[in-house]
């Protein structure tokens, strides 16, 4: 990991992948002063400044830098899991350039003073921005609204409960009032606590098969039908978290062709892996496999809220990435220590990292079968995460922050060979082959990981 600054870089010939202008050609990309100088036919501008760093892309993708809508850093008070500066490191390495972490830390993100010193701390990190949401309602109990106002003030970029849900409905129906009203975004967790509260996996055969209860997809689908509806009667800017079944997909779907104002993410794990998945080999005896009530043994790096889903569930997550339902892929990157991880299923806590992963993983599923392009991909990544944070990224455009990842999309590499830069190790991925790689990081001009 590096932070380096030069005064100007040129990147030669690459294969630039913009989705905001709709760019898809090999050219050089000037950054001069942190920002975006131009893109020229290759050789067609060469160098003046003497310090000028000169890269040669060649073969390799360059885009806007990554951004993640839903991100876990742990601070405050959870630091022995992720700090905001390791975090950083592994959005870094992941080829991210701006990140929006939840709130659900100690104290719960629900104060302007909170607010400012996760602000405060992500300056002092790699040069990641770190865009901060908070929580709905005070300690995310339910009970009472935040001060949604000065949270805005403060530097929120939108409002959400993640790990939990608002139950009570008149309570959400004001909370996306007032989100409208400041022109914030609501990042909902769509989770029906009545039926699925000790829950740990997908309700069907694999759960019984292993003994675990189970969390039933009409969890998930039954807070998404409220809360589109609260959406198209508040006008607020509804965007729908790790979403996971085929059933809520088919909703968005459809609440789009009304109109609502409306995004939706998912992540890698959800169009990757099955709940059949869960289940482990007796033979694998690494710590995060633990035997189960059924005396068969299950990995504790697949557990996950929302679950895996069944298959039917993996092939709808893809079709919505297709098909346009889906505007973002989030990791919803969640780092717990190995302690914790070792315990019984049913105890081990929900969540999994995604930062150093995400790309390969997508890239390997959907682009390299043919689902999706390159630049579909890259909106996915980058484009439309900004468009639904309302931050000014996911652009190679003239004059903007020259926020750039660099990508191998040909090298092959196996998930877990190398450490990772989080604390973390609590990845669901760990032994896949993977296509694509980040090969350079930079934001505002500044190299901030290279391998």
């Amino acid at each position: 990991m590096e932070k380096k600054k030069t005064e100007a870089v040129w990147i030669k010939n690459g294969r630039i992948l913009d989705p905001s202008a709709g760019l898809d050609r090999k050219a050089d990309l000037f950054i001069s002063g942190g920002v975006i100088g131009g893109i020229y036919e290759c050789g067609t501008k060469e160098p003046q400044e003497d310090s000028a760093e000169i890269i040669d892309a060649e073969g390799l993708w360059v885009a806007p830098g990554l951004i993640d809508v839903h991100v876990h850093l742990r601070e405050p008070g959870f630091e022995y899991k992720e700090d905001i500066a390791s975090g950083c490191r592994a959005a870094a390495a992941g080829g991210f350039t701006a990140v929006c972490p939840m709130p659900n830390t100690d104290p719960v993100t629900d104060s302007a003073d909170t607010v400012r010193y996760i602000i405060q701390k992500a300056k002092e990190a790699c040069g990641v921005k770190v865009l901060p949401s908070a929580a709905i309602t005070a300690g995310e109990k339910g009970l009472q609204l935040t001060d949604m106002e000065a949270l805005k003030e403060a530097g929120v970029c939108g409002f959400s409960e993640d790990g939990r849900s608002v139950s009570d409905l008149l309570m959400m129906r004001e909370a996306m009032k007032k989100a409208a009203s400041l022109d914030l975004p609501i990042f909902d967790h769509t989770q029906q606590h009545e039926i699925s509260d000790g829950g740990c996996m997908n309700c069907g055969k694999y759960a019984e098969r292993l003994g675990l209860p189970g969390i039933p997809p009409e969890a998930e689908e039954m807070m998404t039908i409220r809360d589109i509806l609260l959406a198209k009667e508040t006008g607020c800017r509804l965007h729908l978290s790790h979403i996971s079944t085929e059933g809520s997909f088919d909703l968005i779907r459809t609440a789009k062709s009304w109109g609502i104002p409306l995004t939706a993410e998912t992540a890698p794990h959800y169009f990757t892996l099955s709940d059949q998945d869960v289940e482990a080999r007796e033979a694998d005896r690494r710590y995060h496999i633990v035997k189960t009530p059924a005396g068969r043994f299950a990995d504790t790096h697949r557990k996950m809220n929302p679950p895996l889903r069944a298959r039917r569930d993996v092939l709808a997550a893809i079709r919505a990435i297709m098909d346009g339902t889906v505007d973002a892929i989030a990791t919803d990157h969640a780092p717990h220590a190995r302690e914790e991880k070792e315990r019984p299923f049913e105890k081990a806590p929900f969540g999994v990292i995604g930062l150093e992963t995400s790309f390969a993983v997508s890239h390997t599923q959907l682009v390299v079968p043919g689902f999706i392009t390159p630049l579909r991909l890259i909106e996915l990544m980058s484009t439309g995460p900004a468009e639904i944070l309302g931050y000014d990224g996911g652009t190679l455009a003239e004059g903007s922050a020259a926020d750039v990842v660099i990508i191998d999309p040909l090298q092959e590499w196996t998930i877990g060979e190398e450490p990772f830069a989080s604390k973390a190790e609590n990845t669901p991925f760990a032994g896949m082959r993977v296509t694509g790689r980040v090969c350079m990081t930079i934001a505002d001009g500044k190299i901030i990981y290279r391998r």
